[in-house]
């Protein structure tokens, strides 16, 4: 590999022997290693399953893990629905007990979105019909998803069917509904006691697991028993339920009345793949990856599933492409052959169908009308000049010059870089304006308010939305801004964006800043990317470089260059190891003496990172070792003992760092950055776990003085240029790296970009029309 300078701290650990362990999936960079607690991975997607070999496997054994997923995998499950890292929909920051949740408060704020935007469409006299306010495709998509919504037609219409045989079209009772608003966690709803135990009832009946009954009626209602009777591919509702599981599930109820093409078995996999897709952060899939994949789960016929799930209002279908006109196919000639220039415009127009399920069919086009709202409704300010002026650096007064003049401006950079999101906002409140910056993480917003001077100028997003922060809401219920600065953008999904930009006044300003190359959401979506690649708004690109080794390393890394960087002060130091076990010792000796001792770094200041949760040296490993040097006990409260360094999943995708003060019968009390958490006893075990050890998706957003990544040999198929990034710029002022991929590291970050999103948000910003956007 590209060798990396400075000496190793501390002295040469021994060989400790481990089980080989199978390495990370390819692509672990995705939203569902963002982890959240005690969940198991779901299988892939593309996995060929067979419903009969499925008959006789248990859904699960006696302690609710999966029967055949591996009981490494068994914390990612609930956290995928999940997902932590990486499904953010806007969570919010833990707040006091006698508050709302977080779940709860997210839960309100998407109700008030969806409440909010039904307003404005009662309020038109009729649908949008295509070429009013949008043209050409977008107003023909936009148009046909209206008509599916309404049951004005049936999904089905948009696939080719032969002219002889029309099929029958059913109306889509379910596109009528409104979008249903997804729960954080399925325990956060209430259950009573006679719904559970008739869940039970059914789950002993199918020979499933009575665990699974809570979170089933938080997947499916007071109602999950009779749905689960009459449809026990429901099952494959409640998170970390595999289709195989739920096959079997189905067998023991129905009997032979079942089989592989059951409409309601093709149904509820139709919806399962596209769960299964925004836990890896896309908005719709291909629907011909979605054919492949039934047909890989034994479906007979795929199209016939396909277009059913579309008529059920399962999925939503949309067209990307324009299909080819005879104008832009070329004039054929006298031998009916085209034009090889029509021949050209064809082969750069190609027409992909995509599915795609209503709640981020609803959160793309309420983000895209949001923000083409912003642009247009902004007024250009004339009195910005003379603080650009004072600004403290070139980008800083191209930032300034920039807000002034536009109502949504996307800024990029790297850590050095959020200095001038904060002199912008110091020098909005100058001109007496409500300005104030946004982050991802209570650490972020503290060193936002450290930047800006003024604490009361700092929020987190969660706490933004939910009230607990911030100015409030006006008369009309938006926020009490004129100016908002999102930083740490990439960490927008596209469901909190959509809340996010709602809640935002005509006439105020957004500005999106954050850095590229991180990873991006745990949630569905790819917001600032798509913002930025639409070209829908004016771009400011930081000219701030990332100082010292570290900056110097991680910018090049984000040109995909794994360069060596003189660190005459061992702020890069490279730690070979040759297996697994060695990777934990050194990583324990690591983080309680030889950075304290060569740095002055507490232990508690100095942050490990892995690429997994599994594996010999995944975060449960490491954080098992660490505990054990560095806060020993019994585990008496739940697992956790006063002192132990933790993470909190408030909801799916979000990671709350803390520490553990005590317990008592109200449940497990946190310190989550000066915040008192109070996690009730259900909840602990399901969103709590040790946080010496993070993955590199629950550490985004978020700097440590210390930061120690681990790459063990398993890792070397999880690593991405995204992922290196992202890890090793977590230190501020030392980076150590326990190194065993030998020459993965330089190939992932010269050759592993990040994996591609499919999402509709670009598209659609680039169909509004927004004149007043960026020349």
């Amino acid at each position: 590999m590209t060798a990396l300078p400075g000496e190793t701290p501390g002295t040469v650990g021994t060989d400790t022997p481990q089980d080989t362990v199978s390495p990370p999936e390819a692509g672990a960079e995705g939203p569902e290693h963002a982890e959240a607690p005690n969940a198991s991975d779901a299988p892939d997607a593309s996995a060929a399953s067979d419903p009969s070999d499925a008959s006789d496997a248990p859904v699960a054994s006696e302690g609710g893990e999966s029967s055949g997923t591996p009981a490494d995998a068994d914390d990612d499950a609930k956290g995928e629905a999940e997902a932590e890292a990486d499904a953010d929909a806007a969570p919010a920051e833990a707040a006091p007990a006698a508050e709302l949740s977080e779940a709860q408060a997210e839960l309100a704020a998407q109700r008030e979105l969806r409440e909010r935007i039904e307003k404005r469409k009662a309020e038109k006299a009729a649908p949008i019909a295509a070429g009013t306010g949008l043209s050409g495709t977008a107003a023909d998509l936009l148009a046909a998803v209206r008509a599916v919504e309404s049951g004005e037609k049936a999904g089905t219409a948009f696939f080719d069917r032969p002219a002889e045989a029309p099929a029958s079209r059913r109306p889509a009772p379910a596109a009528a509904q409104p979008p249903r608003t997804p729960a954080p966690d399925p325990t956060e709803r209430t259950a009573t006691p006679e719904a559970l135990d008739a869940v039970r009832a059914v789950l002993t009946e199918g020979g499933a697991p009575e665990a699974l009954a809570r979170p089933a009626v938080g997947a499916l209602g007071e109602q999950a028993a009779e749905l689960l009777r009459t449809d026990p591919w429901q099952l494959l509702s409640v998170p970390g339920v595999r289709p195989e599981q739920a096959d079997g599930f189905a067998r023991a109820l129905l009997g032979a009345d079942c089989g592989p093409d059951d409409g309601r078995r093709t149904a509820a996999l139709v919806g399962w793949l596209l769960e299964r897709a925004a836990l890896q952060g896309h908005t719709a899939l291909d629907a011909e990856a979605v054919r492949r994949a039934l047909a890989e789960r034994a479906v007979g016929d795929p199209d016939a599933a396909v277009r059913d799930a579309v008529e059920e209002g399962v999925a939503l279908v949309f067209q990307e492409g324009d299909e080819p006109s005879a104008d832009d196919a070329g004039a054929a000639d006298s031998d009916g052959e085209a034009d090889e220039a029509g021949d050209a415009d064809v082969a750069r127009e190609p027409v992909q169908m995509l599915l795609g399920l209503d709640r981020y069919a609803l959160a793309e086009e309420s983000l895209a009308d949001g923000l083409a709202r912003l642009v247009n409704t902004c007024e250009k300010a004339a009195d910005w000049a003379e603080a650009a002026a004072s600004a403290p650096g070139p980008s800083a007064a191209e930032l300034i010059r920039t807000t002034a003049a536009a109502g949504l401006v996307a800024h990029s950079g790297g850590e050095a870089a959020r200095a001038e999101p904060a002199a912008l906002i110091a020098a909005a409140r100058g001109l007496g304006l409500r300005a104030l910056g946004a982050t991802h993480s209570e650490d972020g917003r503290r060193r936002l308010a450290a930047a800006t001077g003024d604490p009361d100028t700092a929020v987190t997003l969660s706490g933004l939305l939910s009230g607990a922060q911030g100015p409030g809401r006006d008369e009309d219920g938006a926020l009490a801004l004129d100016l908002l600065v999102v930083l740490d953008a990439p960490q927008l999904d596209v469901e909190g964006a959509a809340v996010l930009v709602e809640a935002l006044a005509d006439g105020a300003r957004l500005v999106l800043s954050g850095d590229p190359g991180v990873l991006g959401s745990a949630g569905a979506g790819r917001v600032f990317a798509d913002v930025l690649a639409s070209h829908a708004c004016p771009q400011v690109v930081s000219r701030t470089p990332d100082p010292g080794p570290i900056g110097e390393l991680v910018s090049g890394i984000g040109i995909g260059e794994l360069n060596q960087v003189d660190a005459p002060g061992k702020e890069v130091v490279i730690v070979p190891v040759r297996d697994a076990g060695e990777a934990v010792h050194r990583t324990v000796q690591l983080v309680a003496d030889s950075v304290p001792r060569a740095f002055s770094i507490p232990a508690e200041e100095t942050q490990v990172i892995t690429v997994g949760h599994g594996g010999a040296a995944g975060t449960r490993a490491l954080n098992e070792a660490l505990k054990q040097r560095l806060n020993p006990g019994p585990g008496r409260f739940g697992g956790f003992d006063p002192g132990d360094r933790v993470v909190h999943v408030p909801a799916p995708g979000r990671a709350v760092p803390g520490v553990v003060l005590s317990a008592d019968a109200e449940g497990l009390r946190l310190d989550c950055g000066g915040v008192p958490v109070v996690v009730p006893q259900e909840r602990v075990e399901s969103s709590v776990r040790h946080g010496w050890a993070l993955s590199a998706h629950q550490a985004a957003g978020m700097r440590w003085p210390a930061a120690v990544v681990v790459l063990p040999g398993d890792a070397a198929q999880g690593l991405s240029r995204p992922w290196v990034y992202t890890a090793f710029g977590r230190g501020e002022r030392h980076l150590s790296v326990v190194h065993g991929v030998d020459q993965a590291l330089p190939h992932a970050v010269a050759q592993v970009p990040a994996q591609e999103r499919t999402t509709r948000l670009r598209p659609l910003l680039e169909a509004l029309p927004t004149p007043d956007a960026a020349s």
